[in-house]
């Protein structure tokens, strides 16, 4: 969190940079002044990735662990994270362990100090040790990307403690050492006597009950066995519900009775770490439902403005820890949530011949809201935008409502009900001639064509009617339909929209709302439908509901 005032560099807002001593990877150590005017240093760590993130606390523990004398504060918070040093006065450490006659009490501060560097993976050259009589006094603490390996310390803290090999130690002088024998006498004996009780003990040891410990913290429960004559020994295990450094598992269990020293093994809830999902642009709820899953919690919720990220009012900004890093399970997340956008000014461009779906997202990158969806009777493919309000490049502010109508399908209802057609006659099949022996007899000569029917003559069959097209039968008339539907009170968080789906397909209807505004409200709407309709109604583009009219 550096930032510029005029040509000066400033880190955090209160430390001007005088100069840049050192960079190593992502860290920077800078000479500043602070606000009082004295003269400080600072490393900041440049957080980047999720290593660079633990390296950084891995940092902090061992500074919260040495207690350096030069350190003033430690700072670690979203966007800033470093450490502020003092100047510090003392002779080096490499200069007084060149002596050739060292106190036996520095020998013995040196050793510990390099035993406490060592179990946080840090050599004695890491840390710039200064010597003031006896007392050793960390001026700096050089950060480590990664710790040092046991191998590595040693063989650096070799090389730094070599002088001691040449030096000679000047041992302590106890006063009255000729008249510890006495002492001694009467500690001889008073181990006899100590001794034989502990091997009545021993032998007879007495029997106690075992306290109920499941539930408690795991530091707590050792505490108060250890505090009744038991031995503690802890195993790692895991335990939906429970929380991490907890016992979930006491063996023997609670209220038997056991001999006063003997083993209580405990099982300390150690579930595997997860990683953290991303809940930016979500709101408390859905947040809340994400991390349901992973067997975390939603902790502290601050809100904060949303205007220079652009969030608009209820959504997420930033969450810690952030997203990707590991956790635990049954750890809180906390939530930055945004109080909205104030003052900022937006614009659209011309949304018209846009998807719907587009369009959508179109109006809310630029921080507005689409509260109404008119459809409307076009030639163009169902859905595209036909107009807008606010019109394109008009200056509006953020948060502010649209309206867009889109195209829905065009028809027309018939001028007046088809009535019954007629049905061709039936189709007769002609009788057969009668058939007639061959004869040698004389042709008989027709009769004029005059003659009667009943004379002989063939009769006409009249033709069979043929019809040129199919009726056509008209199809279902457009009919109105009303939706009448009330919200649960417990309504689930999300985007809610509303469509009707009929013959003729699925067109949005005017609703585009947030779950808070409609849990528990009752809404209604009609719309002109053709054939068999459904009211749709969607959270999130899925279907939530239907109602049919």
């Amino acid at each position: 969190m550096t930032g510029q005032v005029g040509r000066v560099k400033v880190i955090d807002g209160k430390y001007e940079v005088l100069r840049e001593v050192s960079v190593q990877g992502p860290v920077t150590l800078s000479e500043v002044r602070a606000a009082e005017g004295v003269t400080r240093q600072v490393a900041w760590f440049n957080v980047a990735t999720p290593a660079d993130r633990q390296a950084f606390h891995a940092y902090r523990t061992a500074l919260r662990a040495l207690s350096p004398a030069g350190l003033t504060d430690v700072v670690a918070r979203p966007g800033a994270f470093y450490a502020v040093w003092q100047p510090v006065t003392g002779q080096p450490l490499e200069a007084a362990l060149a002596h050739k006659g060292v106190p036996q009490d520095l020998v013995e501060n040196v050793q510990a100090l390099a035993g406490a560097l060592a179990e946080h993976g840090y050599a004695l050259e890491d840390a710039q040790v200064l010597v003031e009589g006896h007392e050793l006094r960390v001026a700096y603490l050089t950060p480590q990307l990664t710790p040092r390996t046991p191998e590595d310390i040693a063989a650096r803290n070799a090389a730094t403690l070599a002088p001691l090999k040449k030096a000679r130690v000047k041992r302590r002088r106890e006063p009255g050492a000729w008249l510890t024998f006495i002492p001694g006498l009467l500690l001889l004996g008073g181990a006899t006597y100590v001794g034989a009780q502990a091997v009545q003990i021993y032998l007879n040891p007495p029997v106690k009950p075992v306290s109920n410990v499941v539930g408690q913290a795991a530091k707590q429960a050792a505490q108060e066995l250890t505090s009744a004559g038991f031995r503690v020994e802890y195993v790692k295990g895991q335990a939906a519900g429970r929380a991490v450094g907890s016992i979930i598992r006491q063996d023997p269990a609670a209220n038997s009775n056991l001999p006063v020293g003997r083993l209580v093994t405990l099982t300390v809830n150690n579930p595997p770490a997860i990683e953290v999902p991303r809940l930016e642009e979500m709101t408390p709820d859905q947040a809340r439902d994400a991390l349901k899953g992973n067997a975390m919690t939603v902790g502290k919720i601050v809100k904060v403005d949303g205007t220079l990220t652009g969030t608009p009012e209820g959504r997420i900004v930033a969450q810690l820890p952030e997203a990707g890093s590991t956790a635990q399970q049954g750890q809180a997340v906390q939530l930055m949530v945004s109080t909205g956008i104030t003052g900022k000014k937006t614009w659209l461009p011309i949304l018209a011949g846009f998807a719907y779906e587009d369009a959508l997202k179109v109006v809310r990158t630029a921080g507005l809201v689409v509260t109404k969806v008119t459809p409307q009777p076009s030639d163009r493919k169902e859905g595209t935008v036909l107009s807008q309000t606010p019109a394109a490049f008009e200056n509006v502010t953020t948060g502010s409502p649209v309206t867009l109508t889109v195209a829905a399908p065009r028809y027309s209802a018939p001028s007046r009900p088809a009535g019954s057609l007629p049905l061709p006659p039936p189709v007769q099949d002609p009788e057969p001639a009668p058939q007639t022996e061959p004869s040698t007899a004389e042709p008989v000569t027709p009769e004029p064509s005059g003659v009667d029917s009943a004379a002989g003559g063939s009769e006409e069959i009249p033709a069979v009617p043929v019809t040129d097209a199919t009726p056509q039968v008209a199809g279902p008339a457009p009919r109105s339909v009303s939706l009448s539907y009330t919200f649960p009170t417990d309504l689930p968080g999300g985007t809610y929209t509303l469509v009707v789906r009929d013959a003729s397909g699925e067109r949005p209807l005017n609703l585009n709302t947030e779950a808070a505004a409609l849990a528990g409200k009752q809404i209604s709407t009609t719309a002109t439908v053709t054939g068999d309709a459904v009211f749709v109604i969607r959270r999130d583009g899925q279907d939530f509901a239907q109602v049919t009219p």
